[in-house]
């Protein structure tokens, strides 16, 4: 595995300097991945990930075992816990939901996405 850390950190301050939020590349088997946080944080908000192999995937806790179920976006966005900023959040964690039941919403490419239980 052979990594030029210059050409790294170049690629770092262009993706810094366009705003880029994700970018992922592999070459010679060598694959990196940068991912920063949402707009307006910090540059120094980029995490580097470099591997030969794919990555490795530790197993989920069981959670239905209290009475926990855990749910997924089916796509990726910026999430929203209540319709507004002044707004109360749509569930808290602990709470008990009933079937379509708004969870929270989703933005993906300007679409606002309810995610319901």
């Amino acid at each position: 595995m052979s990594l030029d850390l210059d050409k790294l950190g170049a690629l770092l301050d262009l993706l810094a300097l366009k705003d880029i939020a994700e970018f992922e590349h592999e070459e010679n088997g060598v694959r990196v991945r940068v991912a920063r946080g949402a707009r307006g944080a910090p540059a120094s908000a980029a995490a580097v990930v470099a591997q030969v192999a794919g990555p490795a995937i530790a197993p989920a806790p069981d959670s239905t075992a209290h009475g926990h179920v855990d749910v997924t976006s089916p796509f990726v966005g910026s999430f929203y816990s209540a319709p507004s900023p002044d707004a109360p959040p749509f569930v808290e964690v602990g709470s008990v939901v009933r079937s379509g039941q708004t969870l929270c919403i989703i933005e993906a490419m300007k679409l606002m996405n309810e995610i319901e239980a």
